[in-house]
């Protein structure tokens, strides 16, 4: 069985803790790989490495390291079959999909190719008499990532591209259900021209995440995954003096008014609910139609096409609407929430627990789950499935609606289909919502703009990507300068003013 590995100061190093974990193939629930678990002193070593080798790489001008990221682009564009084909044999997700998720994660490399504007400081000559002041930005020295299972190639990508571009170094720590192509990503970067050392990839588990919170020489973390893990990072990490920026779980809701136009309503909500089988932070998975009537015209056209929803292995191409869940565990999971949304006495439309494949049985399949007449009450309604499960919430008017979404504890996105642009703006206004979409049902923002979920979707006040990913991962240094000439004699022991 293969055994995959860490890469340390630029090489291949095998695991010498002892301890692995099973990579599955999730379409056939078979182990196909190991994937070592680091220890501290494995993660130690990685940290000492990366420690050592960042201050040629921040001193490094920004046009160079933008040039690294060039050609990285273009080493994705060329293994990008060969990736999307890794991704999938370990998550689960289509091939159309996998290659949207590089895709979304090279779109953030080529917005790093721009760091040397991202980069620049401020200056202001004549600050004062013969005073002249100016503002630089400097990497924080060594940073980490951990990065969940369902986006392996994007998420890491968000995470290191801007941090290195910078000037960093950095640490990924991938999730061990599907660590081969973060491994793949970091042997492109030095293939690219990264310097060995600059980017570390170290697999592991909560051992490792403590050691990344705890160490000292870790500047700054990022994370992504579920809120409960999430709060952890961010509250170790901020105990410990870094900065840390944390997204956790989401319960996105799309309100749908009445003069939606149903179709377009139905082909969002099927794709945004039910691609990825669900696992992904940004997907519809509450429904809010406004009106007895609205409800009922969606419930109507809505059925017969999660019915219709075609279900098969990554290696059906693009005959496959979606694939199987990741994990045993997260098959099971999602079938107890649907037990659950049953006996709390939610209708169930469409029930895909009993889904099977024939010569595909032992894969963690489940079929598209459709429940009407949920309320807010309910823990389908409460909780993040991560699954194929679509749940509708009738409301009477529009304040209900909007109301239902704001009042929800989680804030990471939102969307509205109407023709109504009066409604849409003020719907865009007030929702207390990171990530808004208008008749766009997963509002993911392109890369030049920041990622980011409020309330307890995002724990930190920078989001990922974007200009707040060149603040997150540089400090600001300002400098005041005078030179002799000029100066007056004698001490003066007042605060300095102009």
């Amino acid at each position: 069985m293969e055994e995959l590995y860490h890469i340390i100061g630029g090489e291949r190093v095998k695991g010498t803790s002892g301890r692995f974990a099973d990579i599955y193939n999730p379409a056939i629930g078979e182990v196909e790989k190991k994937v070592p678990l680091a220890n501290a002193d494995e993660l130690n070593a990685a940290i000492a490495n990366a420690k050592e080798a960042q201050p040629a790489w921040g001193a490094t001008n920004p046009q160079k390291r933008g040039r690294v990221m060039m050609k990285f682009v273009d080493l994705l564009n060329r293994d990008m079959d060969k990736l999307a084909e890794a991704l999938s044999r370990e998550h689960g997700k289509t091939i159309p999909d996998a290659k949207g998720d590089i895709i979304r994660g090279l779109e953030v490399a080529e917005f790093c190719i721009g760091a040397p504007q991202m980069l620049k400081g401020e200056y202001s000559e004549g600050a004062g008499p013969g005073i002249d002041m100016y503002s630089i930005r400097q990497p924080v020295g060594v940073a980490a990532g951990i990065t969940p299972f369902n986006f392996p190639a994007m998420i890491p990508m968000w995470k290191f591209c801007p941090a290195i571009v910078c000037g960093n170094a950095f640490i990924l720590k991938p999730s061990e259900r599907d660590p081969s192509v973060p491994l793949m990503l970091a042997e492109l970067m030095l293939e690219a021209g990264l310097p060995a050392g600059i980017l570390n990839v170290v697999n592991g588990d909560k051992e490792a995440v403590d050691v990344i919170l705890d160490h000292p020489d870790i500047a700054g973390v990022g994370f992504v995954g579920s809120t409960a893990i999430a709060e952890y990072v961010y509250s170790r990490g901020c105990a410990n003096g870094k900065r840390v920026q944390c997204f956790g779980g989401a319960k996105n809701h799309m309100i749908v008014m009445p003069d939606a136009d149903m179709d377009q309503v139905v082909d969002a909500l099927i794709g945004s609910s039910y691609g990825a089988a669900g696992e992904r932070c940004m997907a519809i998975s509450v429904a809010v139609p406004v009106g007895k009537e609205t409800a009922d015209r969606l419930v109507a056209k809505l059925t017969p096409r999660v019915e219709a929803l075609k279900i098969a292995p990554y290696t059906a191409g693009d005959d496959a609407d979606f694939g199987p869940l990741v994990t045993k565990e997260a098959l099971a999971r999602v079938k107890g929430f649907v037990d659950t949304g049953v006996e709390e006495g939610a209708t169930l439309v469409v029930d895909g627990r009993e889904f099977s494949m024939q010569g595909y049985e032992n894969g963690y399949f489940i079929g598209g789950c459709l429940f009407d007449n949920v309320t807010k009450d309910m823990e389908i309604y409460k909780q993040e499935i991560f699954g194929p499960v679509l749940t509708i919430a009738r409301t009477e008017n529009y304040e209900e609606a909007l109301d239902l979404a704001m009042t929800h504890e989680y804030g990471n996105g939102v969307a509205m289909f109407t023709r109504d642009g009066d409604t849409a703006r003020d719907f865009a206004s007030r929702i207390n919502i990171g990530m808004v979409g208008v008749n766009v049902p997963i509002p993911v923002p392109l890369a030049y703009y920041t990622f980011g979920g409020w309330k307890r979707s995002g724990f930190g006040d920078l989001n990922q990507h974007g200009p707040d990913a060149f603040r997150f991962y540089t400090r600001t240094k300002t400098v005041t300068s005078r030179w002799p000439s000029g100066i007056k004699e004698g001490a003066d022991f007042s605060i300095p003013t102009m």
